[in-house]
């Protein structure tokens, strides 16, 4: 795993959510935007996996916390879909906590609430393990 990667693979998961905002725009349940991504992936044969249950151990112990996240593509970067009329704290602790149970060092917020999906319905986020991969 190295960085360019990752960014190339920022870019092709974010161009797909771009033509799902452009073909159905903004104001539908986040559950719509999720099954019209999850066809955009097969379309553009990216790999992902779709609400990804997330193991949570504590001291031995497996929780059943029922945690899952929206997606995990090429099994590397976690993606947290969103349709609303902000992105508040507690959503970006979900996708980074995520990023930590999953032990991954890309994650991407996307918020289909918006006009424009590139400028203001997406942030990308980093973990600690992103700072140890190779840059190629």
């Amino acid at each position: 795993m190295t960085k360019k990667y990752l960014t190339k693979l920022t870019y092709e998961i974010i161009g797909a959510a771009i033509e799902v905002h452009k073909i159905m725009g903004p104001g539908l349940l986040e559950s719509v935007y999720h099954k019209c991504l999850a066809h955009e992936f097969k379309l553009r044969g990216i790999a992902f996996s779709s609400e990804l249950f997330i193991p949570v151990e504590y001291k031995g112990l497996e929780l059943d916390t029922q945690f899952r996240c929206d997606f995990l593509v090429e099994n590397e970067i976690v993606i947290e879909l969103k349709a609303a009329d902000s992105i508040l704290p507690i959503h970006v602790g979900f996708l980074i906590n995520h990023m930590k149970l999953l032990e991954k060092a890309k994650g991407i917020m996307l918020n289909f609430n918006c006009v424009n999906l590139f400028k203001e319905g997406q942030k990308t986020y980093l973990s600690e393990l992103y700072r140890n991969l190779p840059e190629e």
